[in-house]
Parts: C-alpha cells; sequence; structure tokens
C-alpha cells in the first residue's frame, strides 16, 4: 500500500524525541537533568486560570467562530497597539491552535507549489517542514555566530531567487536567543520590498528579553513593512500557557481570510475555554510575568557564564527567548573512552548515557557544532546539569 509522499518527507521533532527519551529515563528511576524543555517551568498564573474557569462555569463550552471569539481579537489589536504601535482592525487576526497552526495557515495561503521560503540557520525545527507540508521549498540562509545568528543582507542577496516567496524571521530567536535591532529590521524590510516578498514574523517570545533591549515588530517599521508582514504571536511563552494552545496572526485582511477558510475545515475553532482565559492573560500586566523574566535572566547569566569556564565548550550571550546554543565543535575527534565524537548527535547521545543529561543536537537546527541547552528549568537544575558537562567535557582525551 502506497503512504503519502508528502508526509513520509517530514521529520519527526529532534527536540520532542530528546524530551521523550530523558522523560523515559526518568519514569525508569534514572536521575536525567533535562535541558531540552521549550517551555517555561512556571505554572500558568492564578488569575488567567480563574478566568477559564469562570468561563466555563458561565457555559462558554460551546464552538465559537472558525477564526476565534471577537472579545479576545479586541484584545490582540488592543495588545497590539499598545506593544509594538501596530493598527490592525479584527478582520485582520486569526486566532489559532497554537503560533505554530498560525505559520502553517499563513504558509498554507501564500504558497504555491515550489515557491521558496528563506529561513535562517539555525532554525526552529518546525520551519522547513510546515514549508514543504504548504508545497512549499526551505531555502537556508547560513548566518555566523559572529553575527549572533542574525541574517545579513549579503547572505539574503546570495539565497535570493526569482522563485522567493517569502522570508521567515524569529525575533527573539529560537534556538539562539537573537533579537534583532531596528536598524537591522530596516534592512530586511528593505529587502523583502525591493524583491516583493511576504515577511512572516515569528515574535512567539516576545516579552522573553533582557538587558534592557526591546523587541521591535518588523511590521512596525514602515508602512511596505506593516503590508507585507504577517504577525505571529502566541500566549504560550509569555504567560507559561503552552498547553492552552492559543496563537494568534495579524496581517492583510485578504491573507488572515484564506487562514480563516484553511481553519475552519482543519481544526475549526481553538478551545473556546482557553480563548476566554487568553483574554484575561492579554489584558492584565501580570507581576507573575515580571517575575518569570527577572528569573530567567538570573538562570541565563549563571549559565552563559558557566558555560564559557568549562573547556573545550563556548556560548555568546543571548538577549531574549530561554535558549543558549553551545558551541562543542572542540571536542570533536576527541574520546570518551572508546567512543570518538564527530558530531552533535554523537555529543548529545554519549552525554545523556555517560552523564544523564539531555541536550538537544544542533543537527536539528541545522547546525552540527553545536548543542542547545533551554534555562527553562530550575536553577538547581542548572548548576547541576552544567556540573555534569564540565566532568564529561574533562574526561575527554
Amino acid at each position: 500500500m502506497i503512504l503519502s509522499k508528502k508526509a513520509e518527507k517530514i521529520q519527526s521533532s529532534i527536540t520532542l524525541e530528546i524530551t521523550a527519551k530523558a522523560k523515559q529515563m526518568k519514569a525508569q528511576g534514572i536521575d536525567v537533568i533535562g535541558f531540552g524543555a521549550g517551555e517555561p517551568d512556571f505554572n500558568t498564573p492564578e488569575y488567567i486560570q480563574k478566568a477559564a474557569i469562570d468561563a466555563m462555569k458561565a457555559g462558554f463550552t460551546k464552538y465559537t467562530p472558525a477564526s476565534g471569539i471577537e472579545k479576545l481579537k479586541e484584545q490582540i489589536v488592543e495588545k497590539f497597539k499598545k506593544d509594538n504601535d501596530l493598527n490592525y482592525k479584527t478582520n485582520q487576526v486569526i486566532i489559532s491552535t497554537g503560533a505554530k497552526q498560525c505559520l502553517y495557515n499563513a504558509l498554507f495561503a501564500i504558497l504555491n507549489p515550489g515557491d521558496e521560503v528563506l529561513i535562517s540557520v539555525p532554525y526552529w525545527v518546525s520551519y522547513p517542514e510546515l514549508v514543504k507540508l504548504a508545497d512549499g521549498v526551505p531555502v537556508f540562509v547560513n548566518t555566523k555566530e559572529e553575527n549572533n545568528f542574525k541574517y545579513t543582507i549579503d547572505e539574503l542577496e546570495s539565497a535570493v531567487t526569482d522563485k522567493t516567496k517569502a522570508i521567515i524571521i524569529n525575533s527573539p530567536n529560537n534556538p539562539t536567543g537573537s533579537v534583532y535591532t531596528k536598524d537591522e529590521l530596516k534592512v530586511i524590510a528593505e529587502f523583502a520590498k525591493e524583491k516583493d516578498i511576504f515577511i512572516i514574523s515569528d515574535e512567539i517570545y516576545e516579552k522573553l528579553i533582557y538587558d534592557n533591549k526591546k523587541h521591535i515588530s518588523i511590521a512596525s517599521i514602515s508602512e511596505d513593512a506593516y503590508n507585507r508582514t504577517i504577525v505571529i504571536n502566541g500566549v504560550s511563552k509569555t504567560y507559561a500557557m503552552t498547553g492552552w494552545r492559543i496563537g494568534y496572526a495579524a496581517g492583510n485582511s485578504k491573507i488572515i481570510k484564506l487562514m480563516s477558510n484553511v481553519q475552519s475545515h482543519t481544526t475549526s475553532n481553538p478551545n473556546s475555554i482557553a480563548q476566554y482565559a487568553s483574554v484575561a492573560a492579554l489584558k492584565f500586566d501580570s507581576p507573575e510575568v515580571k517575575n518569570m523574566i527577572v528569573e530567567f535572566s538570573r538562570r541565563r547569566k549563571y549559565m552563559v557564564e558557566k558555560i564559557n569556564d568549562i573547556k573545550l565548550v563556548s556560548c555568546f550571550n543571548p538577549i531574549g527567548a530561554f535558549y543558549v546554543m553551545m558551541n562543542i565543535s572542540k571536542t570533536f575527534g576527541k574520546k570518551y573512552d572508546e567512543n570518538t565524537i564527530e558530531n552533535s548527535m554523537d555529543f548529545s547521545k554519549l552525554l545523556l548515557e555517560k552523564e544523564k543529561v539531555a541536550v538537544v543536537p544542533g543537527i536539528g537546527f541545522g547546525v552540527d557544532d553545536y548543542v542547545r541547552l533551554s534555562y527553562a528549568t530550575s536553577m538547581e537544575n542548572i548548576v547541576s546539569g552544567l556540573e555534569r558537562i564540565e566532568k564529561f567535557v574533562n574526561k575527554l582525551n
């Protein structure tokens, strides 16, 4: 029996595989420290939980419009105005089952078979797979650590073709933690205008930003950028609501309409209760969220300093999100007992086997010289886990 060729080309998520393996070992009673998490280790703030309970008691447990309830759209419009100086109407907003579905809907709405999408390397593991699902072609733009893994105009010019349809920008970035400055965004916006391509701006980590830096949406750079950008965001990371599955997108009303049509035939409406909870999340400035960001910054500082004190590994200081890309290239060719490390997968497997520490191999993000560590875990785990990594590296010869 012949199965879907398209489905067979889709790769499973290495990040989820590593997390699953670590959980399996923990279930067996093994003391594993996992650095693979892509979600805050804090619980959803109580005022958001209460809003969900109130919604259930009020009977808001039925179908909603496929693209989301008007009340949440209004709150999102207000959020864009307040936080990003962006003016949208509610017919320019769609609410989906997570930002990932927004991304898929957007790609499905703009791509035709063979259209190319520029993606920076390292990339979030789902970008290329989502492009392929929408019959597009991912085109990888290799970036450099000395540029904090951000696009440069020369790199973009070398990758663009007459088939290029869109560029994906993710700031703050997963997996690197990089944040684009206003001047850097201006360059990308002008490039997109000159090449007449769409911009898909993934801003899901918007609020998780440190060192007094400010997030800027590329859609706010100019009127042209506003018109050609589809902004992707959600409540998952900022409000510790990953399991609630609410994302949202804003852009040209015609594109949003197409996205809504796609959604109406795939998942229909996002969870009704989670939508009402998200209204509360976006409406109030929560002290819990501010405290979470302060704690993330503290953990980040410790992790960066410790990694750069360990021989053979290093990292640059990320400005946003909750990840560190650790450069392990100096460990290649070295041995642990009789096992030779030749790539990020070798490093990760040996580290998990020998020291019971789970990290994500960089190959999953398109770069084999790195592994990703998340500091969305307790300081106790970070301290202990990095000590184990140091012990592991010191045994290499």
